[in-house]
């Protein structure tokens, strides 16, 4: 398979805590990856360090592919609709207004987003604004998809449509991670990373071990 995401020795301190120290994580083209490890093991900030978002203190990433990165707390515009964003992020992907409402509408709709709601995102309830963050991830049709807890607010249905998703997205070749701390859903995916932390003296957060 081809190797589309590497981390290797990826060490991150913020003031005197540290969070990461040696972490590694690779993931193949058509593999779905988990990370888990409990609050303050570094998942967050590992997925946003693959993203390029934050700067490792030490350690290397290399990307084969673009990446679309959905962040746990949606990155919104209260005051913008849903195509709005759909407009605004796409610009930034280089994707006319056209493209951009197109592609978009399509990914929101397959998510279970109301596709004609012109609500501003702030009246919108907590699951939709996450389905249109997820959607914002995928647009452009990255590659690489970096998920961090993406179904929050989800109800039942829509967490089960996400898996099948996640599904189809591994069988189009794509490379997925996804943080979660749902350990029922592990067998759905083709590798666990767990990132540890050890707070016994002298200790640091241990690397992310693959299972």
């Amino acid at each position: 398979m081809t190797l589309l995401l590497e981390a290797t020795g990826v060490t991150k301190s913020f003031g005197r805590r540290s969070v990461l120290l040696g972490a590694y994580l690779e993931v193949h083209a058509g593999e779905v990856v988990a990370i888990v490890g409990e609050n303050g093991a570094g998942k967050t900030t590992l997925l946003r360090i693959c993203a390029g978002l934050v700067a490792p203190d030490s350690g290397m990433v290399r990307r084969a592919a673009r990446v679309g990165y959905c962040p746990q707390q949606p990155g919104l515009v209260d005051l913008l609709t849903a195509n709005q964003h759909l407009v605004l992020f796409g610009r930034a992907l280089g994707l006319d207004r056209a493209a951009a409402l197109r592609s978009g509408r399509e990914m929101l709709e397959s998510l279970g987003f109301p596709v004609g709601d012109t609500a501003v995102v702030r009246d919108l309830s907590g699951g939709t604004r996450q389905k249109l963050n997820l959607a914002l991830a995928l647009l452009g049709a990255p590659t690489v998809l970096l998920l961090d807890e993406p179904y929050q607010g989800f109800d039942r249905g829509s967490y089960v449509d996400f898996w099948q998703h996640v599904d189809a997205w591994r069988h189009e070749g794509r490379a997925v991670v996804v943080v979660t701390h749902l350990l029922a859903e592990l067998q759905r995916v083709d590798r666990v990373v767990d990132l540890s932390v050890v707070r016994a003296e002298g200790s640091v957060p241990a690397a992310g071990a693959a299972r």
